[in-house]
């Protein structure tokens, strides 16, 4: 146990080059596989909007140092599968108590502690639901942070896991519809929507622009699962909410 940067120099002249290389060719494979799929998922123009979209273009926006402090459940899929950590960015999530609407309060602890730096937290409507009140404590403090907002009127993790594990759709998970943006500008700060892919690398980029905190609502589709299956093909496809199932079962 050590210092990783020590541990590894020492570390170093005990590994022996390996002749067979197949085990590494075969993992390079696989990620540039994988790879490649995330770009294509993550530059469909399809509507409604892809919540992959929103993480694809901010990650090219963001600052080499910047700071990304993300909600749990699927809010969590979609910033870890795109947001890479570069350079001396930092990154916050709720790993083991999964818990909800940390996002934000992160966010606002990061700011503080790290003046001047870039602060993006990305959060799900359920999430910014229970703490709305803090995009007011951004205003009062003049705390610069930028909140994406993933919207999609559903509690998304709940809503899959009960399809998945118990049989059970959408019981308890309907969120009522609020315009984050609207609110955002009636507490004092910037409000910006995303509806439509094409604009989702401007609007990213003039909210990451504007000098105070900014609320980022992207309107997504509730129905883009975070899972993956494998078609006949072998090739893998989303796994989408079948038509009987998008209805409460009354």
């Amino acid at each position: 146990m050590g210092d990783c940067a020590t541990v590894l120099r020492a570390l170093l002249p005990m590994i022996e080059h390996k002749k067979h290389r197949s085990f590494l060719e075969k993992s390079q494979k696989r990620m540039a596989a994988w790879n490649e799929l995330m770009e294509k998922r993550g530059t469909r123009s399809d509507m409604p909007m892809k919540p992959q979209v929103v993480t694809y273009e901010l990650n090219k926006l963001l600052d080499s140092d910047a700071i990304i402090c993300s909600d749990s459940g699927t809010i969590a899929t979609w910033t870890a599968r795109y947001i890479e950590i570069r350079d001396q960015m930092q990154f916050s999530l709720s790993g083991s108590l999964a818990t909800m609407a940390n996002g934000l309060p992160y966010g606002i602890g990061a700011s503080v502690a790290y003046p001047g730096r870039q602060v993006v937290c990305i959060v799900g409507d359920g999430g910014l639901t229970m703490l709305m009140g803090e995009i007011a404590t951004l205003v009062k403090y003049k705390l610069p942070v930028k909140v994406v907002v993933i919207k999609n009127n559903v509690l998304g993790e709940i809503r899959w896991e009960q399809m998945a594990q118990e049989g059970n759709p959408q019981f308890g998970v309907d969120l009522q519809p609020i315009d984050f943006a609207g609110y955002a500008r009636c507490c004092g700060a910037a409000g910006f929507t995303i509806e439509d892919p094409k604009d989702a690398e401007s609007t990213l980029r003039q909210a990451l622009a504007h000098p105070g905190p900014a609320v980022i609502q992207a309107v997504v589709d509730p129905n883009e699962s975070k899972r993956f299956s494998k078609t006949k093909s072998g090739k893998s496809s989303s796994v989408r909410c079948p038509e009987h199932m998008d209805r409460p079962l009354l």
